[in-house]
């Protein structure tokens, strides 16, 4: 066994083993990215991977980096980068190269720019692909080697983050083959894997891990070069690469998924970007398993399934994609816990946390190959159960997984609530397991007002707000089931829930949700955004919402690039931390469909307003996992947070949640209606056009137009039986 390289090695809070490592190299370089199936690639703007040092860049596949570099030298220099983008559908990374000024070591001097390269890199299940199309624009003929150093490491996925190894495989001898050759990992979890690089035309054989090409070009010559760098695994199956069938592949999929889904078109084209940059991530995000759609999470921690983050993701987008619910609910259902496993935290009826595929998850290094360790996925699955039947009026695949519905509310009030007071809570079993186990799952993320961290077993005020949505949405249930009698006992659940709740929670004199409840049952008295999903679940008196969310708003929460997740004048305030004092869009979306539940127009539009500017701001309008909370100053952008995914599902998803939001949108599929409720529109935004929006067989064009503070409505088409109604 071999000593484990850590890639990102930093020190780190011995409190949070899973701390992802922050370096200057992380944080000053531009990333592109890629994802297909279980494979992401995390490229730089040249369409290379670590060619300038250790970075958390290559081809991933199944939370092990099969490629830990790719770079791309002409006559032994970095070629110049003119320009790089993403296609607008992510489907592939195009980078425009040319050479510097070469003193040509062959006699032949050669002037910059001469010789134009283009670099195409496109990634299939398994497979990265990268064209090199190079011309001479040069009057002389053009001499020159381009090479092509390349490496595979098969680290894990978390020691990228910065976790370290004590023992590691053994690396297996490089075996050549014709027109490539391949690299090989023999892991102590007993699995081999392996990298197969294929060039056309062949290398010339000059180093190892090294490629090579000399090209000889007359005035308007072109010569092309296709690289193939497959992944292979024990006991997986692998088809031989084929560049084309992935691209016309991944071209079916896109215009099936465009056919399936609900298409938005605006006055404010920046607006436009915006939802056609979200839609492009979450697509490439969203991942077909034998149980239909599933979103990832993020890349490049995050590319698997997180219950939390795929649930809250099918929550904002299901006004305009049920589908994706639909897998969420099937996926989710398959993976339910059915017994004891403290390791895991797993207890039966328990949704899952998340999964993972690599050497450290197989052999328990990490907890996470099915982990349950968080307290609010089982709620937030039997709220999109309920959802889900609300849009679409499915009642067969909620049928299907009702079992796994009542396995997740019998987990409710029993292992969630261990001293059976009504609340649900959290205390891990898994010595290796997360401390907090809420969506602030950092391990100083819950404490009180003197900065004390509060002790386990922690009952969190969003959580309570979650499970009274999700036992009023399974008596909803119940009752299509001819289940009278179990809908009246979660309703009267629910009830009890709710009075106690506004009993122990509601703090008078800070006119706010406590942020949870600790072990003594004492409340952390700190203004948190976790206040504004108490309203998304409907849990919060009407009155005491409308002063949550003018606290909300106000400045020691609002920084106007959104709801910070804590105050400024909180004792553990920081604008740079991941939890206490950020901003994440995906909080922000929830807050606002809180807001749009109890018809407070003004802070939503407040809050959808923040979100559209910093989206203006960022690269490629495409808002990240979070930011840092520092108050917005005048001509500047949202202060990035070094080491946020870019892009994450349920961030790629908030343009929806919001507008979702605004539009008061909902369904009644048993009346065979759709439904604005109280629609209104930002200044900013005179139409919000939508086309192919369905309900069961029928389908609608629809035309919304704003009028100082009214919004009308016109039905541009209409196919099948369906009404389309506003209520004001």
């Amino acid at each position: 066994m071999t000593t484990a390289p850590t890639a990102l090695a930093a020190a780190r809070p011995v409190a949070s083993p899973y701390y992802i490592a922050a370096t200057e190299a992380v944080s000053t370089q531009r990333l592109r990215v890629l994802k297909q199936g279980q494979a992401f690639a995390v490229l730089d703007d040249f369409g290379n991977a670590q060619a300038l040092g250790p970075a958390a860049q290559g081809l991933f596949f199944e939370d092990t980096r099969y490629l830990a570099q790719l770079a791309l030298t002409i006559d032994g220099v970095r070629p110049l980068l003119l320009s790089s983008y993403v296609a607008e559908d992510n489907d592939a990374l195009m980078a425009d190269l040319t050479n510097p000024d070469l003193a040509g070591g062959n006699g032949r001097a050669m002037a910059k720019d001469t010789v134009h390269i283009l670099s195409t890199t496109v990634l299939g299940d398994d497979v990265l692909y990268q064209s090199l199309a190079v011309r001479n624009f040069g009057a002389e003929e053009a001499h020159f080697r381009l090479e092509l150093n390349f490496a595979a490491d098969f680290v894990d996925i978390f020691e990228v983050r910065g976790t370290s190894r004590t023992l590691r495989g053994d690396l297996l001898p490089d075996e050549q083959h014709a027109g490539g050759v391949t690299l090989g990992y023999r892991g102590r979890d007993g699995i081999t894997r392996r990298t197969r690089l294929t060039f056309d035309p062949p290398s010339e054989a000059v180093a190892p891990r090294r490629a090579a090409w000399t090209l000889v070009l007359a005035p308007g010559d072109t010569r092309d070069i296709e690289i193939a760098v497959q992944c292979l695994r024990d006991g997986r199956r692998s088809e031989p690469p084929d560049r084309g069938a992935c691209i016309a592949g991944a071209a079916r999929h896109r215009r099936a998924r465009q056919a399936q889904t609900t298409q938005i078109f605006t006055s404010n084209e920046s607006f436009n970007n915006w939802l056609s940059r979200s839609r492009a991530d979450l697509e490439m995000l969203i991942t077909e398993t034998p149980h239909g759609l599933y979103p990832y999470a993020g890349i490049p921690w995050f590319s698997t399934a997180f219950g939390r983050d795929g649930i809250i993701t099918a929550l904002q987008c299901l006004w305009l994609d049920p589908a994706l619910a639909a897998g969420t609910l099937r996926f989710l259902a398959a993976n339910q816990a059915t017994e004891l496993d403290a390791k895991a935290d797993a207890e039966p009826g328990k949704i899952l946390h998340e999964t993972r595929h690599g050497e450290m998850a197989i052999l328990g290094e990490v907890p996470f190959q099915r982990y349950y360790g968080g307290v609010d996925s089982t709620p937030l699955f039997v709220v999109l159960a309920a959802a889900y039947w609300r849009r679409t009026g499915d009642l067969a695949l909620v049928r299907s997984i009702w079992p796994q519905i009542e396995a997740a509310l019998g987990w409710m009030t029993s292992y969630g609530d261990p001293d059976g007071d009504g609340f649900l809570e959290y205390d891990r079993k898994s010595i290796n397991g997360l401390i907090n186990q809420g969506w602030k799952d950092s391990s100083d993320s819950i404490f009180h007002a003197d900065g004390r961290l509060a002790d386990a077993p922690i009952a969190l005020a969003e959580v309570q707000a979650y499970a009274y949505a999700a036992y009023l949405g399974a008596a909803d249930i119940a009752v299509q089931l001819d289940q009278p009698e179990r809908a009246a006992d979660l309703r009267d659940r629910a009830e009890l829930l709710r009075q106690k709740f506004e009993r122990t929670f509601w703090l008078d004199d800070l006119e706010t949700y406590a942020l949870a409840l600790d072990g003594q049952k004492q409340p952390c008295r700190i203004g948190s955004s976790n206040a504004g999903h108490v309203l998304l679940g409907g849990l919060a008196d009407p009155a005491r919402a409308a002063r949550v969310a003018e606290r909300l708003v106000a400045p020691a929460s609002f920084s106007h690039w959104g709801v910070r997740t804590i105050e400024g004048t909180a004792q553990r305030y920081n604008p740079m931390s991941y939890h206490n004092g950020s901003v994440w869009p995906h909080d922000n979306a929830l807050i606002g469909m809180g807001f749009a539940r109890y018809g407070l127009r003004e802070p939503l539009l407040k809050v959808m307003s923040a979100l559209f500017d910093a989206s203006l701001f960022v690269a490629d309008q495409r808002l990240p996992e979070l930011f840092c909370g520092f108050e917005r100053r005048a001509g500047s952008s949202p202060t990035a947070y070094p080491v946020a995914c870019n892009p994450q599902a349920w961030s790629s998803a908030t343009v929806f949640g919001l507008l979702g939001a605004v539009l008061g949108i909902s369904f009644d599929p048993p009346g065979r209606q759709i439904r604005f409720i109280r629609p209104v529109l930002p200044a900013w935004m005179d139409e919000c056009r939508l086309t192919d929006l369905r309900l069961g067989d029928a389908v609608v064009d629809l035309e919304l137009r704003r009028h100082g503070e009214d919004v009308s409505l016109h039905v541009v088409k209409r196919t099948g039986a369906v009404e389309v109604v506003t209520v004001n």
